[in-house]
């Protein structure tokens, strides 16, 4: 953080309306930097779920880039957003339009994961922020990643790696964060067991393990990158607190807070690949179909494989190699979820 007699440090944040977004413009406001965002059109930001969210302003600027918030005094207790689009890539330069940044983070992602979303997202648009930033002379980009893309079977993974090989030879500071599975994609059948179905699981729900990590734990561990020389220039895997959960582990302790026996259904890993074959199949006929096939994929992709360092030498999942951080607990947040004191906002990602 800044010297109390120099000006805040200036970050600008991509994909600040996710829900990793949100929480990181909160520790990043709550730690007095000032906090540009670069959102989308029309798009407000409701950081403080008990504040108003901040609107768009009016002004007849261009529908690139609006402008807000310009020539206050010392740190904006309020994040700025700049609305343009992330696909053009005029806007994000025109969003900058000489300003100094002392960093760019980036939390955005592809909503859906498909090969057209994927490309467009996850490498064009970040290629194109990264040439916005050598331009604009922001020495520092913070990029969320994801674990999963060490082992690439599919298009946004491959989509990532591009653009992490490109931000790597850029010459900029870069800190590369690949978190494991997020509370929200682990948090689809909290309702589901709680209306007294059993808990699904693939195979016998050992097949894989994660470490959960929170948005605001992982929003902190993106933040400390600004200061921590040990996380520049390097490629950083991250999970949450604790031992790494199987899906099985998951189930039972959210039966265990329901004060209920667990009750399992297996679902067989063979009855996603009959799916994703049929609408491969019928994809060639109906392109939206082939789109659903994609989506089929990530979903046996996220039932099969674990989201932990995967140790290139067995090429076996090491739960004791995934760093952890933070303290918030999966437990935690289903008791949340149970006690309506939280809301689940799942990805297009999510199995079920």
């Amino acid at each position: 953080m800044a010297h109390p007699n120099q000006p805040p440090r200036r970050i600008l944040v991509l994909g600040a309306t996710g829900t990793i977004g949100r929480a990181t413009v909160r520790a990043l406001v709550a730690r007095g930097y000032e906090t540009i965002c670069f959102v989308r059109p029309g798009a407000t930001l409701d950081v403080d779920p008990h504040a108003s969210p901040i609107p768009e302003e009016k002004n007849g600027t261009s529908t690139s880039s609006v402008r807000t918030g310009e020539g206050h005094p010392g740190p904006n207790p309020n994040p700025t957003l700049r609305h343009g689009t992330i696909t053009d890539p005029a806007a994000l330069p025109t969003a900058i339009a000489g300003d100094r940044f002392d960093a760019i983070i980036s939390c955005l992602a592809s909503r859906t994961g498909t090969p057209a979303d994927a490309w467009a997202i996850d490498h064009a648009a970040h290629s194109n922020a990264l040439a916005a930033a050598k331009a604009a002379g922001i020495p520092h980009f913070i990029q969320l990643s994801a674990i999963c893309v060490q082992k690439p079977l599919l298009a946004f993974q491959h989509a990532k790696l591009a653009f992490e090989a490109e931000l790597i030879a850029s010459g900029l500071r870069y800190s590369i964060v690949r978190p494991t599975a997020f509370f929200k994609s682990l948090s689809g059948q909290v309702e589901r067991v709680r209306s007294g179905k059993p808990y699904l699981l693939f195979g016998d729900g050992s097949l894989t393990a994660c470490k959960p990590i929170s948005d605001d734990d992982l929003a902190a561990y993106l933040v400390d990158c600004l200061d921590d020389p040990r996380r520049w220039n390097r490629i950083l895997p991250i999970g949450g607190p604790g031992p790494a959960q199987t899906p099985r582990q998951q189930g039972e302790a959210l039966f265990a807070l329901l004060g209920r026996p667990p009750r399992f259904r297996q679902v067989p890993v063979k009855l996603l690949d009959t799916i994703i074959a049929t609408l491969s199949a019928l994809g060639r006929i109906a392109p939206p179909l082939a789109a659903k096939a994609e989506l089929a994929r990530i979903g046996r992709y996220y039932a099969t494989e674990s989201m932990l360092v995967l140790d290139p030498q067995t090429g076996r999942y090491d739960a004791d190699a995934t760093p952890s951080t933070g303290t918030q607990t999966l437990a935690d947040y289903h008791a949340q979820l149970l006690a309506g004191q939280a809301q689940a906002e799942r990805g297009d990602h999510a199995v079920f």
